[in-house]
C-alpha cells in the first residue's frame, strides 16, 4: 500500500514556476499513468503561461482565490472549484487573493518537466 503524507514530502518548483509536493506518481508509488500533487501559489504569484504536450490535468482548489486562464477563457476560481485542462490547451493560474492559493493537481500521464511548453520568451530563456 502506497501512502504519502504531504508534510513529509519536499517541495520543488515546476517548469511553470509553481511550487509543488508530488504526493503520488511513479517516482514514489505503484502508479504508472498519473500523478497527484499539491501546489501552492503565494499572493500575487502566477504560473508561467504554458501547455502540456501529452498530459491532461485537473486542478482542484483547496484554499484561496485566483484567476484561471484556459485557452481564450478567463474566470475567477476559488476553494471547491475543479478545473478540467485538456492537453495542448494553454493555461495560467494567478493568485489574486491575500492568502496562498493551494490546489491539488492530477496529471495523466504523470507530470514531467519535458512535457511542459512555456509560452513566454523570458521564461524560455531561464
Amino acid at each position: 500500500m502506497d501512502v504519502q503524507n504531504a508534510a513529509r514530502l519536499a517541495p520543488f518548483t515546476t517548469k511553470d514556476g509553481s511550487q509543488i509536493r508530488e504526493l503520488l506518481a511513479y517516482r514514489n508509488s505503484c502508479l504508472c499513468a498519473m500523478s497527484l500533487a499539491e501546489a501552492t501559489l503565494p499572493p500575487g504569484a502566477a504560473t508561467v503561461p504554458h501547455y502540456h504536450l501529452q498530459a491532461e490535468e485537473i486542478y482542484f482548489i483547496l484554499a484561496g482565490s485566483g484567476l484561471m486562464r484556459l485557452g481564450s477563457e478567463t474566470r475567477q476560481v476559488g476553494a471547491g472549484d475543479a478545473i478540467a485542462i485538456p492537453r495542448t490547451t494553454p493555461h495560467q493560474l494567478v493568485n489574486t487573493g491575500a492568502q496562498p492559493l493551494v490546489l491539488l493537481c492530477c496529471c495523466s500521464p504523470a507530470y514531467e518537466h519535458w512535457d511542459t511548453v512555456l509560452l513566454t520568451a523570458a521564461a524560455e530563456a531561464e
